[in-house]
């Protein structure tokens, strides 16, 4: 299904954008890149076609605003992600450009639909969940903005597996997403970097014995080949870079091993690089995981950072000015090892003494933290970073003396405040603390979200905020409009135009103009046409996927994201089963007709989640099924949730689900674009809820649960869930249904252990919130029931969004973190 038509939008910035002119270019690329006739060209060759069409375009403005940035001196960013969640490209460029329309109807003068050959561009598997997509719509701003900028990541082949679910189960699968090959990236051979592992290091000294530096003579090389994507800021003004690694082998084959007869030993360099490249997150629960990981961490760090060393070289030929011409930022903990990395480059390659480099490394580097678990906070095994990094332990030792030197110096630190700063885990077994070699590299350290950053500083970092006072900072995250409103919601996007014009097109904060539309009926019956439209498409993918058929008239409750025992999808499932029972038992209610959708991914070695999928899946099961109900619950599971099911699912939302324990979702961006596309949120004052809250007013929202603090009390006084669940009848009818086998039949013992663990422990606080929840879903239903009332609701949720644009986050990394204009 098509929806609302966005043409003009926006007002084309590059020439030759007309629609026949456009339809012979791509006659011609097909023909002469492509090397297709156009009575023989798949599908697949018209998006290849189209897509180099545009891609020409984009040149220009790519080289053009790389050629300004070297002319003019500008200090760039360069963004270091283990992830950059991407999703398609095609229509993004398109919509940024100007050329949807032409395109469409260029492609349609030759009897190709767009929004056929669109759907057949793979989502690039280069992320998981939010952190990754955060990355990506910060590389769309920061092109929007017009800040110079560098994303750096990880090329991976397979990258993060796809899903499917066989009986209910997650099965992972390769995602093959270059099986056509990739029209929007450039290989750069000439790019390439030398990266070691292992070996030895050797002091070099002088005649008269003093040490003059230290050489690293790694054991194994490997090479990091650069790809680059070029990245639109909207309306096409600048272009910026994501370059991302593949690991190459320095010799593809052992050709004396092969023709000694062992063809397979003969290519173990080249798996070995392959392997670096090849899958997101390989799963760390063996030490053979954990190696990998490490290996690809430092794999992209040290990439980048010798690929900016040499670009600051060539323009400025020295390295004392690189934190004025450069602010390299490292997204989450994962590119941490670059802090090290860097010293080593400065001191041991480029013969700069350890205060000096130190000083330079502080100055450059800034550090967002995105959470604060503690599997999200690395640490890796002394043993395995000293044989895999060994002149980089010798940093971390160095670096170590430094702060807690600095540390002891001050008279209030004690004993143990030194411990917990020190980059070096003693307690157990001995662990390189990376969260704390981030922090301690970095002259700026920022949360996520104004709750997130509070709590960075009374609890992980709370000594080294108390040591290095000036560092931490808050930067509330933000998402792209562009991608999660012009793009995924045109019909939305069009009632707007229509409604305000077209400024917050430029300016998203126009929104607001649409509050005093809340209360005009004429609005709310085409708002609400809007959204009806968008949950047939969502109706009509899930009956062509799934065979599952639901009615776009019931509410469309919607929790996508991670699966995570913390983001409490189990608190979700479990009140449908108590909803469950409470139909069955009381007919004569007036129960108002929901679907509760939900779709995510559990880590391949993560138990629990992967058992939250399948109870979703087997609740789901026994739930449709039942006439009983007679259609007024349907669950649906959504198999590979991946960027672009979000832009189908976020616009079709009528409850967005964001109850994870307060205290631990460090921000959620998934909270901002269902309210962008007007759904109403049901969640805990946790991340970015409590700001999301401030901005579009209490009466907007359905907050529930525990406070971070009052978790906290509870865990300190000795929470006692037992006696929680045996007070609420509706929570012990749930939980013995689903222990006792009510909905796995074939293995009644299924569910018993995780429903044992709510009575045990309950960390997540799923029973404690329970009657919390429970009351809100059915305050969620009262409103649901007065449409003129939810719409108004949802109107104001839209209205008043613009404040989470990541435009507005970008510009404060700018000016307040890298010191560059925006």
């Amino acid at each position: 299904m098509t929806l609302a038509s966005t043409s003009e939008l926006p007002r084309p910035i590059l020439e030759n954008s007309d629609p026949k002119a456009l339809a012979a270019e791509i006659l011609k690329a097909l023909r002469y890149r492509v090397g297709k006739d156009e009575s023989v060209a798949t599908q697949f060759d018209w998006l290849t076609a189209s897509i180099l069409v545009v891609r020409d375009r984009i040149i220009d403005q790519w080289v053009k605003a790389t050629k300004e940035a070297y002319d003019e001196g500008a200090k760039r960013v360069y963004y270091l992600s283990l992830e950059f969640l991407i999703g398609r490209l095609m229509r993004d460029a398109f919509t940024n450009l100007g050329m949807m329309e032409s395109m469409r109807d260029a492609l349609g003068s030759l009897g190709v639909e767009l929004d056929v050959i669109s759907a057949l561009e793979p989502d690039a598997a280069l992320g998981n969940g939010g952190l990754g997509r955060l990355a990506a719509c910060f590389m769309e701003s920061m092109a929007t903005v017009d800040v110079p900028a560098h994303g750096y990541g990880i090329r991976y082949v397979n990258g993060m597996f796809r899903q499917e679910i066989h009986d209910g189960w997650q099965v992972e699968l390769p995602e093959t997403w270059l099986d056509h090959g990739n029209p929007w990236e450039f290989e750069r051979r000439e790019r390439s970097f030398e990266v070691g592992f292992g070996g030895a290091v050797e002091s070099i000294t002088t005649k008269d014995g003093r040490l003059e530096r230290h050489v690293w003579r790694p054991q194994e090389r490997i090479l990091a080949v650069a790809y680059d994507t070029p990245v639109v800021g909207w309306r096409g003004n600048r272009v910026n870079t994501l370059r991302l690694w593949s690991g190459m082998p320095v010799d593809p084959i052992l050709l004396d091993t092969f023709n000694a007869g062992d063809h397979i030993g003969a290519l173990r360099e080249s798996n070995k690089a392959d392997a670096l490249s090849r899958v997101l997150y390989p799963a760390d629960s063996s030490p053979a995981g954990q190696e990998l990981r490490l290996r690809q961490e430092y794999f992209f760090s040290t990439a980048s950072l010798q690929d900016i060393i040499q670009r600051h070289l060539s323009q400025y030929g020295e390295l004392h000015s690189l934190p004025d011409k450069a602010a390299i930022h490292l997204n989450d903990t994962h590119p941490a090892v670059a802090v090290a990395e860097l010293l080593r480059l400065l001191m041991d390659v480029h013969g700069i003494d350890f205060d000096a480099a130190w000083d330079i490394t502080k100055r450059t580097f800034a550090y967002t933290n995105h959470t604060l678990l503690p599997e999200a906070l690395e640490s890796w095994p002394v043993p395995l970073f000293e044989r895999l990094l060994p002149r980089h332990m010798q940093i971390v030792y160095a670096i170590n003396a430094q702060i807690l030197l600095e540390a002891r110096a001050k008279a209030d630190f004690d004993g143990e405040q030194i411990s917990r700063i020190s980059l070096i885990e003693e307690n157990g077994e001995r662990r390189v603390r990376m969260g704390n070699l981030a922090f301690a590299g970095s002259h700026s350290i920022n949360g996520v979200s104004a709750l997130h950053t509070e709590l960075m500083k009374e609890t992980v970092f709370a000594d080294l905020h108390q040591l290095y006072p000036d560092r931490i900072n808050n930067k509330t995250n933000g998402i792209t409009p562009r991608r999660w409103l012009i793009q995924c919601n045109p019909g939305l996007t069009g009632l707007i135009r229509e409604a305000i014009g077209d400024r917050f097109l430029d300016d998203i904060n126009a929104l607001k103009d649409l509050d005093a539309l809340a209360d005009d009926a004429a609005f709310r019956e085409k708002f609400a046409g809007v959204k009806r439209a968008n949950k047939e498409r969502l109706a009509s993918l899930v009956l062509e996927r799934q065979g599952i058929k639901v009615d776009p008239s019931a509410m469309f409750d919607i929790q996508i994201k991670r699966i995570h025992e913390y983001k409490r999808q189990l608190l979700n499932i479990i009140e449908a089963v108590a909803l469950y029972d409470q139909i069955r038992s009381h007919p004569e209610r007036d129960w108002m007709p929901r679907v509760k959708f939900f779709g995510g991914k559990a880590a391949p070695s993560y138990h629990n989640a992967k058992l939250i999928i399948k109870l979703a899946n087997d609740v789901a099961k026994v739930i449709n099924r039942d006439p009983a109900v007679g259609g007024l619950l349907k669950i649906v599971f959504v198999p590979n949730y991946n960027v672009s099911t979000a832009e189908i699912m976020m616009p079709a939302a009528d409850l967005s689900e964001q109850i994870s324990t307060a205290g631990m979702e460090a921000s959620g961006t998934g909270n901002m674009k269902f309210a962008l596309n007007g759904a109403l949120t049901i969640g805990t004052l946790d991340g970015a809820n409590v700001e999301i809250k401030e901005q579009v007013g209490d009466d907007n929202i359905f907050i529930f649960g525990l406070t971070t603090e009052q978790v906290a009390e509870r865990r300190a006084e000795g929470y006692n869930p037992r006696a929680v669940i045996e007070s609420s009848p509706e929570l012990s009818q749930a939980l013995a249904a689903i222990s006792s086998g009510v909905f796995s039949p074939d293995d009644p013992n299924r569910y018993r252990e995780l429903m044992s663990g709510l009575y045990e422990h309950d960390w997540f606080m799923v029973a404690a919130d329970f009657d919390a929840y429970a009351a809100a879903q059915r305050q969620v239903d009262a409103v649901w029931r007065n449409s003129p009332e939810w719409h108004a609701k949802a109107i104001h949720n839209v209205a008043r969004m613009g404040w989470f644009s990541s435009d507005r986050t970008i510009r404060q990394y700018a000016n307040e973190i890298w010191n560059v204009p925006a």
